[in-house]
């Protein structure tokens, strides 16, 4: 295999070479192409089977985790619902085992109705929508051959997938823009019809065919796109929109989410009716044949493809640019622009976009009022640890810095799940009332409205949002407003709503109110105050959570003061059932004393003898969520993937299990914002065919290497606990109880070392974090330990 090769992960099949639109600024039909006249109207079932195996090759090949096939024409509709189940059926059947298989369907939206959206439904088949924006803009070029206008079926076609059984097949719309239409009518028209995701295109155009101009201006796409993104910014980015989401990525270091963007190398091949394999659809505005490569699915493999000049210089970055763009400030965010949008005859390629200027302006204006303003709405947080701080995890431990780039890179995920909260289901006054008044915050009070949305439990109750589950709906954005707007002192009432006699606010605590379904929350000076009927109720919240002398149906979050850590119980919050594990009840001022009493000396414990890993837990581990007791007093701990920042635990016996505990489900939480950030192996690598030394169930990948990093963290707890009590002069029977838990740990957590490196599974990356792991605990091997027996055998810990 060709290591220097890009393999594809991104293919448009077409499904349907014709189209029952005439749209004018149509790439296929009315542009320089005519190569669209001689394919097959439909793709062939040999097509089809052909182009499944082809892919599935591909991706087996090059270890690919995910492909990405796109339905397209034409229009792929006219292909007929028999056809587009055998391309899934194909497909489904040719990458079962291989990798994940994303599927998706750009249409016109005519003729989609409930049978077509059943047999998506049937095989997760996500549909694209075109629409230029209101009826007067989209008929302006989306029309049949006889002049009729199709917004009325394309909006009748949305309607459908936004009802609830088909809204999570509704990937969202794609809009070309015309500078003619009202930005911001385009916009909101856009909007109102709640997308999962608005995708501005430029029209095709080349330096030979001009884009429109009309007024003269030299930025009129900039100043158009310009419009809407002031207003987008305003309303709090209420959709994610693709072009500006580039940008603001891009100025941060960060991959383009279009190839239109960026100077990240292109991954696509079409695959046309007929089996031929041609570049991206775009070049057919360049001239006549331009995305042509010769090959096709039956005599020709996909690398093959990938080796065509015109697919290497599509993957070479800023050295296939021109000298112009090469010297350009903004070349890195901007890419040269759409490859298409460079063609001059007599020239190539080896020009700038014809949209050269606009692009500048674009970048520089979004830059201006996003990245580098000094009062910019988004600060420039730190997109994750750097190689050093990778090091320092990778060998088990990460200190402050590394784990407060992990927090940050976690934060922005909240971020964007609870805003996909707003986008799809934020359709109620409350849910639109509550986002605005978290925007203002966002500006007003940043400060607030970040520590509501960094509580480990706004991520969990966005994620369980997204997933369906009953146990949480978007009432959460209420609570999240009304609490950060109580942190800023913000005067604004919140309507939010009271779930099982209890009010939520995240990060503050929840209020015991019996009998009504909502409440009107108002920040005061001290705290707030709650309308329910009757008179209105004022809660403080000054303190830490201890006092005793306040209202008793307020439970307010104690948060216990350590040198150091300040670290929060968690005991209020009814989205805290995140831990697979029964979560324990409200903690009676006795029980929550004897925590804080327990902590403080397990914290003395790690500061004392687990340096390497007490400044990561004190920047990262901000709360500790108290669980039900174990069966028979056993101990009993977890850590949540969707929370990061906690760990949920039941109290045990003494102050050293809980230091033990703490540092074993930390290295959980730290391995699973890393994996958020990267894939250290395979994610198609789901069979459990590991049996790790400390289970007697067979793992998956995954599991095995949450549980070998935990455990180079248990193994180090016991060498350093073996080494405490030898210099306390502790008795006999509890060093050779450290000594040969040490033992045990150190190798088992070896050998569970040499079994992720011999999975034949991982990653660069996850090669790297194996190599120092190994590097970690290979000299322990050597050290001298007494094993003598002490009557109780090797602590073993829960969870992993």
């Amino acid at each position: 295999m060709d290591t220097t090769l890009v393999p594809f992960s991104q293919f448009v099949l077409k499904m349907h070479s014709r189209c029952d639109l005439a749209c004018d600024h149509c790439y296929i039909y009315e542009h320089a192409d005519t190569s669209w006249m001689g394919r097959p109207k439909a793709a062939s079932d040999e097509v089809l089977t052909r182009t499944a195996e082809r892919i599935a090759e591909h991706a087996k090949a090059h270890g690919l985790s995910a492909v990405h096939v796109v339905f397209h024409g034409g229009e792929p509709l006219l292909a007929g619902r028999p056809r587009l189940r055998r391309a899934a059926e194909e497909l489904t059947a040719a990458l079962a085992g291989v990798c994940a298989l994303d599927l998706r369907i750009h249409t016109n939206g005519v003729l989609l109705d409930e049978r077509f959206c059943d047999l998506f439904a049937e095989f997760d088949v996500k549909v694209g929508i075109s629409l230029d924006g209101d009826k007067a803009a989209n008929d302006l070029h989306r029309r049949y051959a006889d002049g009729r206008s199709s917004h009325a079926k394309v909006i009748q076609a949305i309607e459908l997938l936004n009802q609830p059984r088909f809204r999570h097949l509704y990937a969202g719309i794609l809009c070309t823009i015309d500078i003619r239409n009202d930005p911001i009518a385009v916009y909101e028209a856009l909007v109102e019809l709640e997308p999962p995701r608005i995708d501005f295109l430029l029209p095709h155009a080349t330096w030979d065919e001009p884009p429109l101009r009309p007024d003269g201006s030299p930025t009129p796409y900039a100043d158009w796109l310009g419009a809407i993104f002031e207003r987008w910014e305003r309303q709090g980015r209420p959709v994610p929109v693709r072009i500006f989401d580039s940008v603001l990525r891009t100025l941060r270091g960060q991959s383009s989410l279009t190839e239109s963007l960026g100077l990240d190398p292109a991954d696509l091949v079409v695959i046309d009716t007929d089996g031929t394999l041609e570049q991206a659809d775009s070049l057919k505005t360049a001239f006549d044949g331009a995305a042509a490569t010769g090959f096709d699915v039956f005599s020709h493999d996909l690398d093959t493809a990938a080796r065509h000049p015109g697919m290497i210089d599509r993957q070479l970055g800023l050295e296939s640019l021109s000298a112009q763009c090469r010297a350009c400030p903004v070349v890195r965010s901007c890419g040269g622009g759409l490859y298409a949008h460079r063609y001059r005859t007599g020239h190539g390629f080896d020009n700038p976009s014809v949209f050269c200027a606009d692009l500048l302006k674009l970048i520089t204006d979004i830059e201006e009022q996003t990245v580098s303003a000094p009062d910019a709405q988004a600060p420039d947080r730190t997109p994750g640890p750097d190689q050093e701080q990778l090091r320092e995890l990778a060998a088990g431990y990460g200190g402050a810095g590394a784990v407060r780039a992990l927090a940050d890179s976690q934060f922005e995920v909240s971020r964007e799940i609870v805003a996909r909260v707003f986008s799809q289901t934020g359709r109620s006054p409350e849910a639109r009332a509550a986002w605005e008044l978290m925007t203002e915050l966002d500006t007003a009070a940043p400060q607030a409205l970040d520590q509501v949305m960094a509580h480990p439990y706004t991520r969990s109750w966005a994620y369980r949002c997204l997933q369906g589950d009953g146990g949480a709906d978007a009432g959460g954005l209420a609570e999240i407003a009304a609490a950060a707007a109580v942190r800023a002192g913000y005067d604004r009432a919140v309507r939010v709503p009271v779930r099982g006699g209890l009010l939520r606010l995240p990060t503050l605590g929840a209020l015991r109110l019996d009998g009504v379904s909502e409440a009107l929350v108002t920040a005061r000076p001290d705290g707030f105050q709650v309308r329910s009927g009757g008179e209105p109720l004022r809660i403080s919240t000054d303190g830490d959570g201890w006092d005793d002398d306040r209202d008793p149906r307020w439970q307010p979050l104690r948060r216990c003061e350590l040198p150091g850590w300040t670290v929060a119980l968690e005991d209020t919050d009814p989205q805290r059932d995140a831990h697979l594990h029964p979560v324990a009840g409200r903690l009676s001022r006795g029980e929550a004393e004897a925590w804080r009493s327990a902590l403080a000396e397990a914290w003395q414990l790690i500061r004392r003898t687990l340096p390497g890993y007490a400044d990561g837990v004190a920047a990262g581990l901000s709360t500790i969520t108290p669980l039900a007791p174990g069966p028979e007093g056993s101990d009993v701990s977890a850590a949540a993937r969707q929370a990061f920042g906690t760990v949920g635990i039941a109290r045990p016996a003494g102050p050293d299990t809980l230091a033990l505990l703490i540092v074993h489900e930390f290295q959980h939480v730290k391995l699973g914002a890393v994996l958020d950030l990267a894939d250290l192996f395979d994610p198609t690598d789901t069979a459990p065919r590991f049996s790790p030394p400390w289970r007697p169930d067979p793992r998956p990948l995954e599991g095995l290497f949450q549980g070998t990093y935990a455990h180079v963290a248990v193994a180090e707890y016991w060498r350093s606990r073996r080494l405490d009590l030898i210099g306390q002069g502790a008795d006999d029977a509890a060093v050779a109880h450290a000594s040969a838990a040490f033992d045990t740990w150190r190798r088992h957590t070896a050998q569970a070392v040499e079994d992720l490196a011999g999975s034949g599974s991982l990653t660069e990356l996850g090669e790297r974090f194996t190599a120092g792991m190994r590097a970690t605990v290979a000299p322990w091997l050597d050290e001298p330990c007494s094993t003598r027996p002490s009557g109780r055998g090797p602590a073993l810990v829960p969870g992993s």
